[in-house]
This record gives structure tokens, C-alpha cells and sequence, in this order.
């Protein structure tokens, strides 16, 4: 599927770039909370510093990296042109970054003040973002997979941040609501519903597009979204039915089905024209191989009593999805979206005499590959943490700070290259005068 790229209607720049740039910040505090906590912090996935580290990165780092790119992308790669862009940013990040925040805070101390907050702030900021993209995507007519990829993907988000709240209700007041059931039910939505069918809906235009690869098979456009929506939806129906054996099922089909997204993934990445894969190439391949390794751990979970017995398959779960998977994925895209989009408003503003420089200019290779290296020791690290904690857990916080301190550093070197353009325009445009 070709997509056909309007960039007349990209937003501001300041749009996208705002999430961005805080993501990182997220995933440092991540790392801030590991060395805080300790080998605690990876005793139980049920432990409250667990569950702030857990939320930094969904509620922080991906919401953060996945609004933003859906902002841009809505309006260049599908015509879904949202109201007032600008100033939709402007309050949506308000919003949702105090309420990733406040919701960390709250599991940590289990205030229900914070609770509150985190309910009020979140519930406010995506439902704004809902209110402004649900009608933009449903007025156009569902031409490709990528837009039936990204209208279920609303739905998913709604999902999710429905059953987050309950959930959110139920910790901060002490109500007698079954909050495990809820809680794979809200991981299910989080990352299958949402967070896989947007990266595949996006991943359908990005991958070919910027990895140099072949298309995606045409049976995965035609079916996976639609699969997977329906996996979620019966698991959901018969989780909260009771049939405990037909929920394990339609969540293992769920789970099967990430799978299916990473190995077709893995394969197309590996016919890339690419003369010398880059490190963006790396960082998908990467991020696929570790969710597809996760996916893998869950399965075995459930049928294997061996696996199911040790009480850190959980850990090791997360830590290969959020961080190998998404954190990897996330962190790649960063590296071809942010150079583009500079390059891309610098051209549209370009004067004869100050041209707009080279993408690899706006973000040197080698200061990519550097970070990936960090990025890879941190994920290297978090993993052995789950099997060792009191012998790797400082080093995985130092390494988790460190590398996306180092992302940060990247990002805001490509938005000096921008402005410092901006400035060398503007001079030569008074000089003409």
C-alpha cells in the first residue's frame, strides 16, 4: 500500500515536537525510579513502586510518543485534518503529562487524592484528543488499512482509558470490584487494542517508506486489524462471562496475533535495499524480536508449568514489551520522523541563499548509533534485573537514565538545527529587503 502523503495539511512543528521532547523526560524518571526503589521494585508486578514504574512508561513515554506522531500523521497520511491543531497540542500535553505524573504518584502512596487527579488530568487530555480525531477519521471512507488501522485503534484507546479509570476508581476508594480481572482486561485493550494496532497501522506506511522494504502482504492489511479487534473483543466477553478456559484461549489468539505483526515485520525488514542497514533498521528489529520473545514467555506461561511457577515470568514479560518492544520501536521512529519533519518545514521556508540541510545533517548518524548502543545496554540490563535485582538494578536505572538522556540530547540538537536555520532565513530575508 502506497500511502499518498499530503504535506500541506502538516501541522506546526511545535505540535508533534512538544510530546516528543517530553518522552524521554518519562523514561529518565523511569530510571530515577529504579534506583529509588531497588531490587523491590522487581519483587512483584503487584508492588506499587512496579506499577508507578509501569505507568511512567505507558501513561508517559508511549502516550506521549504515540499522540504526538498521530497528530502529525492523521492530517499527512490519511486527510484527517484536525481542529485547531496548535492549540489541541497545546492541551492535550497539558494534560496528559501532569496526569502521568499524578497517577505514578498515586501508586506510589496510594493517595486517593492523586488518584483523583490522575483521572481528572487523563480523562480530560484523551478525551480532547478523541473528541478532535474520532470525527475527523469517521468522516472519511475506510480506503486503506492504515485508516481502518487507526479508527480501531481510537476504539482501543477508548478502551483503554475507560477501564485505566475503573480501575483507577477502584485502587484510590477500596471498592469491591475484581481488579485482577480488570487488570488483564486493561492490558489487553493497552497493548493489543491500542498500542499493536496503531504500530501496525502506522508500521504499514513508515516501515516501506523509510526502511526501503517491500510492501506488507496484502492478507495482513485485509485482516490483522480486524482480527485482532475481534480477539480483544471475545476475550473481553468471556473473561467477564466467566468461562475461564474460552478467555485463556481468545487472549492467547490476541497474543498470537502480536506475534504474527513482529514475525511478518521481521521478515520484510529483512529484504531492506538498504546497502547498509541503519540504525533505525536496527531499532525495529530489535524492538520486534524482543515483542515477539515476550509474546513467546506469556504462551509458554499458560501451558507450561515449569514457566508458571516462577514468579518472575510477569516481569520479564513487561520488561521485553514495554522496553524492548515498544520503548525500541518508539525510540526508532523518533530518529526518522524528527529529522523529516525539521527537513520538511525547512524546506517549505528555505530562501535561495540558506537551503535546508540534509537530514543526516539534522541528525548525525553517528549520534544515533551512539544512543543505540546505550539503548541496547538498558534493555540488556533490565532483563537480567528480573533474574538478578540486587546485582543489576542500579546498573539498569544509571543505563535507562543515560539513554534516554542521551535520546533527549539527540532531539534537542535536531531542534537547534531547526532554529538556528530559522535565524539564517530570517537574516538573509532582511538582507534582501
Amino acid at each position: 500500500m502506497q500511502a499518498l502523503l499530503s504535506y500541506d495539511d502538516a501541522p506546526p512543528l511545535s505540535v508533534p515536537l512538544r510530546y516528543f521532547l517530553t518522552a524521554p523526560l518519562f523514561a529518565i524518571l523511569a530510571g530515577l525510579l529504579l534506583l529509588y526503589a531497588g531490587p523491590e521494585i522487581l519483587a512483584s508486578r503487584w508492588s506499587p513502586a512496579t506499577l508507578a514504574f509501569t505507568h511512567v512508561i505507558t501513561a508517559g513515554f508511549m502516550l506521549q510518543v504515540m499522540l504526538g506522531a498521530l497528530q502529525q500523521l492523521l492530517p499527512v497520511v490519511l486527510g484527517a485534518n484536525l481542529t485547531r491543531p496548535l492549540r489541541l497540542a497545546t492541551l492535550v500535553h497539558a494534560a496528559i503529562t501532569p496526569g502521568a505524573l499524578f497517577l505514578a504518584a498515586a501508586f506510589l502512596t496510594y493517595a486517593p487524592w492523586l488518584f483523583a487527579a490522575a483521572i481528572l488530568f487523563l480523562g480530560v487530555g484523551i478525551g480532547l484528543f478523541l473528541w478532535a480525531a474520532v470525527p475527523a477519521l469517521y468522516g472519511i471512507a475506510t480506503s486503506s488499512p492504515t485508516l481502518l488501522g487507526l479508527k480501531v485503534a481510537l476504539m482501543g484507546l477508548s478502551g483503554t482509558i475507560i477501564s485505566g479509570l475503573l480501575l483507577a476508581l477502584a485502587l484510590g476508594w477500596s471498592l469491591n470490584w475484581p481488579v485482577l480481572q480488570m487488570t488483564d482486561l486493561h492490558l489487553g485493550w493497552g497493548f493489543m487494542a491500542w498500542s499493536c494496532i496503531v504500530l501496525a497501522a502506522v508500521a504499514l506506511v513508515v516501515v516501506p517508506m523509510f526502511q526501503l522494504t517491500p510492501e506488507y502482504p496484502a492478507w495482513f492489511g485485509q485482516h490483522f486489524v480486524r482480527v485482532t479487534i475481534g480477539c480483544v473483543l471475545f476475550w473481553t466477553v468471556t473473561d467477564l462471562a466467566g468461562w475461564a478456559e474460552a478467555a485463556t484461549l481468545f487472549a492467547a489468539a490476541t497474543l498470537a496475533c502480536g506475534a504474527v505483526f513482529c514475525g511478518v515485520t521481521l521478515n520484510i525488514l529483512r529484504q531492506s535495499k538498504r546497502a547498509k542497514p541503519d540504525a533505525s533498521h536496527h531499532f525495529w528489529n530489535l524492538a520486534m524480536a524482543s515483542a515477539l520473545l515476550a509474546c513467546g514467555v506469556w504462551l509458554a506461561a499458560q501451558w507450561l508449568p515449569t514457566v508458571n511457577a516462577w514468579q518472575g515470568w510477569p516481569l520479564l514479560f513487561g520488561v521485553l514489551l514495554l522496553f524492548g518492544g515498544f520503548s525500541s520501536v518508539s525510540t526508532g521512529m523518533l530518529y526518522k520522523i524528527v529529522p523529516f519533519l525539521v527537513w520538511l518545514h525547512l524546506q517549505n521556508r528555505a530562501s535561495a541563499g540558506v537551503p535546508a540541510p540534509n537530514m543526516k545533517k539534522v541528525l548525525p548518524q553517528r549520534r544515533i548509533d551512539r544512543q543505540l548502543r546505550a539503548h541496547l545496554a538498558s534493555c540488556a540490563l533490565l532483563m537480567l534485573s528480573v533474574i538478578w535485582p540486587a546485582w543489576f538494578v542500579y546498573p539498569a536505572g544509571v543505563a535507562l537514565i543515560i539513554a534516554n538522556g542521551w535520546l533527549l540530547h539527540n532531539l534537542l540538537y535536531a531542534t537547534g538545527i531547526y532554529r538556528s536555520h530559522l535565524v539564517a532565513i530570517e537574516a538573509a530575508r532582511i538582507r534582501a529587503q
